[in-house]
Protein backbone atom coordinates (compact mmCIF):
# COMPACT_ATOMS: atom_id res chain seq x y z
CA UNK A 1 0.00 0.00 0.00
CA UNK A 2 2.89 2.34 0.78
CA UNK A 3 4.38 1.70 -2.64
CA UNK A 4 1.01 2.36 -4.30
CA UNK A 5 0.67 5.66 -2.43
CA UNK A 6 4.19 6.68 -3.41
CA UNK A 7 3.47 5.88 -7.06
CA UNK A 8 0.27 7.94 -6.89
CA UNK A 9 2.21 10.87 -5.42
CA UNK A 10 0.39 11.11 -2.09
CA UNK A 11 2.07 13.32 0.50
CA UNK A 12 3.88 11.66 3.45
CA UNK A 13 1.24 13.00 5.84
CA UNK A 14 -1.58 11.49 3.75
CA UNK A 15 0.29 8.19 3.52
CA UNK A 16 0.63 8.07 7.30
CA UNK A 17 -3.07 8.86 7.76
CA UNK A 18 -4.24 6.26 5.22
CA UNK A 19 -2.05 3.51 6.69
CA UNK A 20 -3.40 4.25 10.15
CA UNK A 21 -6.99 3.94 8.90
CA UNK A 22 -6.40 0.55 7.27
CA UNK A 23 -4.52 -0.64 10.34
CA UNK A 24 -7.51 0.28 12.53
CA UNK A 25 -9.81 -1.64 10.18
CA UNK A 26 -7.62 -4.74 10.47
CA UNK A 27 -7.44 -4.46 14.27
CA UNK A 28 -11.22 -4.08 14.51
CA UNK A 29 -11.77 -7.48 12.85
CA UNK A 30 -8.48 -9.08 14.01
CA UNK A 31 -7.61 -10.20 10.50
CA UNK A 32 -5.85 -9.07 7.37
CA UNK A 33 -7.83 -6.30 5.61
CA UNK A 34 -7.67 -8.08 2.24
CA UNK A 35 -10.07 -10.80 3.46
CA UNK A 36 -12.64 -8.45 5.03
CA UNK A 37 -16.04 -8.95 3.37
CA UNK A 38 -18.40 -6.37 1.92
CA UNK A 39 -20.86 -6.89 4.80
CA UNK A 40 -18.04 -6.37 7.29
CA UNK A 41 -17.10 -3.13 5.54
CA UNK A 42 -20.69 -1.91 5.76
CA UNK A 43 -20.79 -2.76 9.45
CA UNK A 44 -17.47 -1.00 10.06
CA UNK A 45 -18.64 2.29 8.55
CA UNK A 46 -21.87 2.05 10.55
CA UNK A 47 -19.69 1.59 13.64
CA UNK A 48 -17.64 4.69 12.77
CA UNK A 49 -20.73 6.82 12.12
CA UNK A 50 -23.17 5.61 14.80
CA UNK A 51 -21.00 4.23 17.60
CA UNK A 52 -17.85 6.31 17.43
CA UNK A 53 -19.79 9.27 15.99
CA UNK A 54 -16.85 10.47 13.96
CA UNK A 55 -17.11 13.86 12.32
CA UNK A 56 -18.03 13.73 8.61
CA UNK A 57 -14.57 14.95 7.62
CA UNK A 58 -12.88 12.19 9.66
CA UNK A 59 -15.24 9.57 8.25
CA UNK A 60 -14.45 10.84 4.76
CA UNK A 61 -10.71 10.34 5.37
CA UNK A 62 -11.42 6.74 6.46
CA UNK A 63 -13.55 6.21 3.36
CA UNK A 64 -10.86 7.56 1.04
CA UNK A 65 -8.14 5.49 2.70
CA UNK A 66 -9.99 2.17 2.56
CA UNK A 67 -11.21 2.89 -0.96
CA UNK A 68 -7.59 3.58 -1.99
CA UNK A 69 -6.55 0.26 -0.42
CA UNK A 70 -9.13 -1.66 -2.42
CA UNK A 71 -8.63 0.22 -5.69
CA UNK A 72 -4.85 0.57 -5.91
CA UNK A 73 -3.40 -2.01 -3.50
CA UNK A 74 -5.77 -4.97 -3.93
CA UNK A 75 -6.70 -3.90 -7.48
CA UNK A 76 -10.33 -4.76 -6.81
CA UNK A 77 -13.55 -2.87 -7.54
CA UNK A 78 -14.77 -0.78 -4.62
CA UNK A 79 -17.57 -2.93 -3.15
CA UNK A 80 -19.59 -0.18 -1.45
CA UNK A 81 -19.77 2.07 -4.51
CA UNK A 82 -21.53 5.26 -3.36
CA UNK A 83 -23.24 3.71 -0.32
CA UNK A 84 -21.09 5.61 2.19
CA UNK A 85 -21.22 9.35 1.65
CA UNK A 86 -20.77 11.40 4.84
CA UNK A 87 -22.20 14.92 4.44
CA UNK A 88 -19.32 17.36 4.62
CA UNK A 89 -20.20 20.53 6.55
CA UNK A 90 -19.85 23.83 4.73
CA UNK A 91 -18.64 26.19 7.41
CA UNK A 92 -17.15 29.63 7.02
CA UNK A 93 -13.59 29.77 8.34
CA UNK A 94 -12.75 31.72 11.49
CA UNK A 95 -11.17 35.08 10.69
CA UNK A 96 -9.19 36.99 13.31
CA UNK A 97 -8.57 40.71 13.24
CA UNK A 98 -4.90 41.83 13.14
CA UNK A 99 -5.27 43.05 16.72
CA UNK A 100 -6.54 39.63 17.82
CA UNK A 101 -3.72 37.83 16.00
CA UNK A 102 -0.93 39.76 17.66
CA UNK A 103 -2.68 39.69 21.03
CA UNK A 104 -2.68 35.89 20.83
CA UNK A 105 0.95 35.66 19.73
CA UNK A 106 2.01 37.98 22.57
CA UNK A 107 0.72 35.34 24.99
CA UNK A 108 3.10 32.67 23.60
CA UNK A 109 6.08 32.51 25.94
CA UNK A 110 8.40 30.15 24.07
CA UNK A 111 10.43 32.23 21.57
CA UNK A 112 10.61 29.69 18.72
CA UNK A 113 6.84 29.12 18.94
CA UNK A 114 6.21 32.86 18.88
CA UNK A 115 8.43 33.38 15.84
CA UNK A 116 6.90 30.43 13.97
CA UNK A 117 3.36 31.69 14.59
CA UNK A 118 4.40 35.17 13.48
CA UNK A 119 5.76 33.65 10.27
CA UNK A 120 2.56 31.68 9.62
CA UNK A 121 0.43 34.77 10.29
CA UNK A 122 2.58 37.06 8.14
CA UNK A 123 2.94 34.73 5.15
CA UNK A 124 -0.31 32.73 5.14
CA UNK A 125 1.38 29.37 5.60
CA UNK A 126 -0.08 26.04 6.59
CA UNK A 127 1.08 24.64 9.93
CA UNK A 128 3.65 22.19 8.58
CA UNK A 129 4.88 24.67 5.98
CA UNK A 130 5.87 26.95 8.84
CA UNK A 131 7.26 24.33 11.22
CA UNK A 132 9.31 22.61 8.50
CA UNK A 133 10.62 25.73 6.78
CA UNK A 134 14.25 25.38 5.74
CA UNK A 135 16.93 28.04 5.51
CA UNK A 136 17.30 27.37 1.78
CA UNK A 137 13.66 28.35 1.20
CA UNK A 138 14.26 31.99 2.10
CA UNK A 139 14.97 34.18 -0.91
CA UNK A 140 15.93 37.46 0.74
CA UNK A 141 16.98 39.02 -2.58
CA UNK A 142 13.43 38.72 -3.93
CA UNK A 143 11.78 38.89 -0.48
CA UNK A 144 10.00 35.58 -0.98
CA UNK A 145 9.53 32.23 0.71
CA UNK A 146 9.76 29.26 -1.64
CA UNK A 147 7.29 26.65 -0.41
CA UNK A 148 8.36 23.22 -1.64
CA UNK A 149 5.91 20.34 -2.13
CA UNK A 150 2.98 22.02 -0.41
CA UNK A 151 -0.51 20.55 -0.37
CA UNK A 152 -1.10 18.68 -3.60
CA UNK A 153 2.69 18.39 -3.99
CA UNK A 154 2.83 21.89 -5.48
CA UNK A 155 5.59 24.48 -5.18
CA UNK A 156 4.76 28.15 -4.80
CA UNK A 157 6.32 31.46 -3.81
CA UNK A 158 4.81 33.77 -1.20
CA UNK A 159 5.85 37.32 -0.32
CA UNK A 160 8.09 37.74 2.72
CA UNK A 161 7.50 40.97 4.68
CA UNK A 162 10.71 42.76 5.68
CA UNK A 163 9.82 42.68 9.39
CA UNK A 164 9.24 38.92 9.19
CA UNK A 165 12.62 38.46 7.50
CA UNK A 166 14.33 40.43 10.29
CA UNK A 167 12.55 38.30 12.89
CA UNK A 168 13.64 35.06 11.18
CA UNK A 169 17.25 36.24 10.94
CA UNK A 170 17.37 37.15 14.62
CA UNK A 171 15.84 33.79 15.55
CA UNK A 172 18.23 31.81 13.34
CA UNK A 173 21.25 33.45 14.96
CA UNK A 174 20.21 31.88 18.27
CA UNK A 175 20.68 28.31 16.99
CA UNK A 176 22.40 28.57 13.54
CA UNK A 177 21.04 25.22 12.38
CA UNK A 178 22.24 24.84 8.76
CA UNK A 179 18.96 23.29 7.61
CA UNK A 180 15.94 24.17 9.75
CA UNK A 181 14.53 27.53 10.79
CA UNK A 182 12.75 25.86 13.71
CA UNK A 183 14.89 22.85 14.69
CA UNK A 184 13.91 20.24 17.24
CA UNK A 185 16.13 19.11 20.10
CA UNK A 186 19.60 17.99 18.95
CA UNK A 187 20.50 14.35 19.67
CA UNK A 188 22.84 13.84 22.60
CA UNK A 189 26.38 14.68 21.65
CA UNK A 190 25.42 16.57 18.51
CA UNK A 191 25.34 20.30 17.96
CA UNK A 192 22.48 20.52 15.49
CA UNK A 193 19.08 18.87 15.32
CA UNK A 194 18.43 16.76 12.24
CA UNK A 195 14.64 17.24 12.41
CA UNK A 196 12.33 20.27 12.81
CA UNK A 197 10.40 20.87 16.01
CA UNK A 198 7.22 18.90 16.63
CA UNK A 199 4.03 20.65 15.53
CA UNK A 200 1.90 19.28 18.38
CA UNK A 201 3.63 21.46 20.95
CA UNK A 202 3.00 24.53 18.83
CA UNK A 203 -0.69 23.66 18.54
CA UNK A 204 -1.03 23.29 22.32
CA UNK A 205 0.73 26.60 22.90
CA UNK A 206 -1.59 28.33 20.43
CA UNK A 207 -4.72 26.98 22.11
CA UNK A 208 -3.51 28.23 25.49
CA UNK A 209 -2.61 31.61 24.00
CA UNK A 210 -6.08 32.03 22.46
CA UNK A 211 -7.63 31.50 25.89
CA UNK A 212 -5.12 33.74 27.66
CA UNK A 213 -5.72 36.52 25.13
CA UNK A 214 -9.45 36.45 25.84
CA UNK A 215 -10.34 35.59 22.24
CA UNK A 216 -13.65 33.71 22.19
CA UNK A 217 -13.54 32.65 18.54
CA UNK A 218 -12.85 28.95 17.88
CA UNK A 219 -9.50 29.76 16.33
CA UNK A 220 -6.78 27.31 15.32
CA UNK A 221 -3.39 27.91 13.78
CA UNK A 222 -5.03 27.48 10.36
CA UNK A 223 -7.22 30.49 11.21
CA UNK A 224 -4.08 32.60 10.79
CA UNK A 225 -3.95 31.54 7.13
CA UNK A 226 -7.65 32.30 6.62
CA UNK A 227 -7.18 35.69 8.24
CA UNK A 228 -4.14 36.47 6.08
CA UNK A 229 -6.10 35.83 2.88
CA UNK A 230 -9.12 37.83 4.05
CA UNK A 231 -7.05 40.86 5.04
CA UNK A 232 -5.16 40.83 1.74
CA UNK A 233 -8.41 40.91 -0.24
CA UNK A 234 -9.76 43.63 2.06
CA UNK A 235 -6.74 45.72 1.14
CA UNK A 236 -7.20 45.40 -2.60
CA UNK A 237 -5.10 42.36 -3.54
CA UNK A 238 -6.91 40.49 -6.31
CA UNK A 239 -8.40 37.03 -5.74
CA UNK A 240 -6.17 35.65 -8.52
CA UNK A 241 -2.98 36.81 -6.77
CA UNK A 242 -4.13 35.48 -3.40
CA UNK A 243 -5.02 32.19 -5.10
CA UNK A 244 -1.44 31.84 -6.38
CA UNK A 245 0.09 32.76 -3.02
CA UNK A 246 -2.12 30.26 -1.18
CA UNK A 247 -1.54 27.48 -3.70
CA UNK A 248 -5.24 26.92 -4.42
CA UNK A 249 -6.02 24.96 -7.58
CA UNK A 250 -9.41 26.61 -8.08
CA UNK A 251 -10.22 30.34 -7.75
CA UNK A 252 -13.56 29.24 -6.27
CA UNK A 253 -11.75 28.16 -3.11
CA UNK A 254 -10.06 31.54 -2.75
CA UNK A 255 -13.25 33.44 -3.62
CA UNK A 256 -14.71 32.27 -0.30
CA UNK A 257 -12.66 34.96 1.43
CA UNK A 258 -14.40 37.73 -0.49
CA UNK A 259 -17.51 36.90 1.54
CA UNK A 260 -15.60 37.41 4.79
CA UNK A 261 -14.25 40.90 4.24
CA UNK A 262 -15.70 43.86 6.11
CA UNK A 263 -15.85 45.85 2.90
CA UNK A 264 -18.05 43.19 1.31
CA UNK A 265 -20.35 43.25 4.31
CA UNK A 266 -20.51 47.05 4.26
CA UNK A 267 -21.30 47.10 0.51
CA UNK A 268 -23.96 44.45 0.99
CA UNK A 269 -25.51 46.38 3.88
CA UNK A 270 -25.57 49.57 1.79
CA UNK A 271 -27.18 47.71 -1.13
CA UNK A 272 -29.84 46.31 1.19
CA UNK A 273 -30.53 49.77 2.62
CA UNK A 274 -31.05 51.12 -0.88
CA UNK A 275 -33.20 48.16 -1.81
CA UNK A 276 -35.49 48.68 1.18
CA UNK A 277 -35.48 52.49 1.07
CA UNK A 278 -39.06 52.56 -0.16
CA UNK A 279 -40.43 50.61 2.80
CA UNK A 280 -42.79 52.54 5.08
Amino acid sequence: MTEAMQLRGLSPRTQESYLSVVQQLALYYHKSPDIITEDELRHYFLFLITDRQLAPTTTNVALNAIKFFYTYTLRRPWPLRDLVRPPLPKKLPVVLSPEEIWRIIEQVRRPDYSVCLSLIAGCGLRLLEGVRLQVSQIDSARMQLLIRSGKGNKDRAVPLPSRTLSLLRAHWRLHRNPTWLFPGTPPEGQRYASLPMDESGLQKAFRKAVSAAGVTKHATIHSLRHSWATHLIENGVTVRVVQLWMGHTSPTTTALYTHLTQQSEERAAKALDELTAGLR
